[in-house]
């Protein structure tokens, strides 16, 4: 093998840091994981400490490399994807000023409100600025708060301190990306959804001086741009030496997990999808085309592959249920604990929700347990069970977690194929809920279309990092990409569960329009 040569890929995800090994050509060789904390805070707040991701990064590196499962001679570059929407407030040497703020923090939705006021209003934006920031961005600031623009204003307010002593504000991957070379920079998507750049020439984005204006942010606090598929700079000689590493191994921008999920599931045609389920979760596709929909949170904005459109969207929680059910309802540490919870528990979930029968005897599940963003964008609205009864079974509540958050997919395949004019013949599923074969086939059954189950599926945004670092290298080209991610197993819809997913999802829908307004009165901040 002393010919092949091999990319180190991090992705850093809520749950914690992922490393795996790549070879050029996209085959796995190798990864671990490192859980790291995520602290909720109120008002909305959610934040984690930048020092316990690097700690947990060079736990998971170093054991991976200890190993020994290829040469660290034949390691030529390190490839980063992170979770998006996060903002870490670093110094001058670089050193993290606090906490992240990550994207489930919804503190700055007042401050997205200001700036977005004004007459005539349409969705809670004075029509003008709407028209300017679709115009030159592809979108807007959300009104829950939760993008990086809305966590830097939130700072300035309430800690001026912070503000006044930060050097640039990174999104978690270009923080990481600090920490590998000491350069700061941010990606032309990564720093998407500050809201300040022009991206209407994806080939040269660049911070427009009226959108930061608006936001009354110094563009001397934000990094220098760089596209996705650019070399960053060099590892780092003390973490090279630390790691076993060479002197001149390469450390490219990268992109943020959606995008590099796009390209790690092997959906990279135009208008193939992949739907991704992790904490959070999305379905997204290339698109040949700038386009926004704002009524439902849907923007085509610059993909991680040059010259390309990505299909953004996200929803807040979809394995992230699954775990919060495992954690907080099945197997809390508490005074009713009978003992560790199975360290074999999600494969216990599933044999559950495998022998339940479809609708979960029409108990139904709501998978907003920290607001919505598509395709309703709304962070007052949470989560629950509906229809219980006395006859419900703790095996219906779980199978009823599974089908919940596939309702929420296909509400959002709804307007992703009114969004691309055309429908989704098959979708590409994966993340953490992919390696559920009981999860797969509830997709297919409830969003009524073949889900091909792919190879490696929590693998796919350090993959997706790996391949798109080979193509900028030149041993791959972009288009090829699809053809060295392979396909585990296709799930076809049950047509006999069409009837019961039919009538349940027309309810999913009709509880979210009954009770928003509840919501809305029980959440809102005072």
């Amino acid at each position: 093998m002393s010919d092949d040569k091999f990319i180190l890929a991090i992705d850093l995800g809520t749950s914690g840091p992922k490393v795996a090994l790549f070879s050029t050509q996209g085959e796995l060789i190798g990864s671990e994981f490192e859980e790291t904390q995520v602290f909720l805070l109120p008002n909305g707040g959610a934040e984690q400490s930048p020092d316990d991701w690097w700690n947990a990064i060079e736990t998971a590196g170093k054991r991976l490399l200890a190993k020994k499962l290829i040469s660290n001679d034949d390691i030529i570059a390190i490839a980063n994807t992170t979770q998006w929407s996060g903002t870490v407030a670093v110094d001058k040497e670089g050193n993290a000023i606090g906490n992240a703020i990550i994207w489930m923090d919804s503190r700055g939705a007042p401050y997205i409100h200001k700036m977005a006021d004004g007459f005539p209003k349409i969705e809670g934006y004075a029509l003008p600025k709407l028209i300017n920031w679709i115009r030159l961005t592809g979108g807007a600031p959300g009104n829950s708060g939760k993008d990086p623009i809305a966590h830097i204003l939130y700072l300035k307010d309430i800690h001026p301190e912070i503000y006044q002593r930060t050097y640039k504000f990174l999104e978690p991957m270009d923080y990481i990306g600090l920490r590998l070379t000491g350069q700061f920079a941010a990606s032309y998507n990564s720093i998407i959804l500050h809201w300040v750049t022009d991206n209407r020439d994806i080939e040269n984005v660049t911070y427009h001086d009226g959108l930061l204006k608006l936001a009354d942010i110094d563009r001397a606090k934000l990094p220098d741009l760089k596209p996705a598929n650019a070399q960053l700079g060099t590892l780092r000689p003390e973490i090279a030496r630390a790691w076993g590493l060479r002197d001149n191994v390469k450390v490219f921008m990268g992109s943020p997990d959606v995008h590099s999920a796009a390209v790690g599931s092997g959906a990279v045609r135009d208008y193939e999808p992949h739907l991704y389920i992790g904490t959070s979760g999305w379905l997204t596709c290339h698109v040949p085309f700038k386009k926004t929909d704002l009524f439902h949170n849907l923007a085509a904005l610059p993909s991680g592959i040059p010259g390309r459109y990505l299909l953004t969207n996200e929803q807040e929680s979809a394995g992230g249920c699954l775990q919060y059910l495992r954690n907080n309802i099945l197997f809390p540490q508490d005074e009713l604990s009978q003992g560790e919870r199975p360290a074999n528990a999600y494969q216990l979930l599933d044999q559950m929700a495998e022998r339940t029968p479809a609708g979960s005897g029409k108990l139904i599940f709501t998978p907003w347990l920290y607001g919505e963003r598509t395709p309703v964008e709304d962070h007052l609205v949470r989560g629950g069970f509906y229809n219980q009864s006395l006859s419900t079974t703790r095996a219906d509540m779980v199978r009823a977690v599974f089908e919940g958050v596939a309702y929420n997919s296909r509400w959002l395949l709804k307007y992703v194929e009114i969004f691309n004019k055309r429908p989704v013949e098959s979708i590409n599923m994966v993340g953490g809920g992919a390696k559920s074969n009981i999860w797969c086939q509830i997709h297919a059954d409830v969003l009524n279309r073949p889900i091909h189950q792919m190879k490696d599926p929590i693998e796919t945004n350090v993959r997706g990092a790996a391949l798109l670092a080979s193509a900028g290298m030149g041993y791959l080209k972009y288009d090829e990409i699809g053809t060295h991610v392979k396909i585990e197993n296709t799930y076809i819809p049950n047509p006999n569960h069409r009837k019961i997913y039919d009538e349940l999802f027309r309810e999913f829908l009709a509880i979210y329009e009954s009770n928003k307004k509840i919501y809305a009165r029980l959440n809102q901040a005072h």
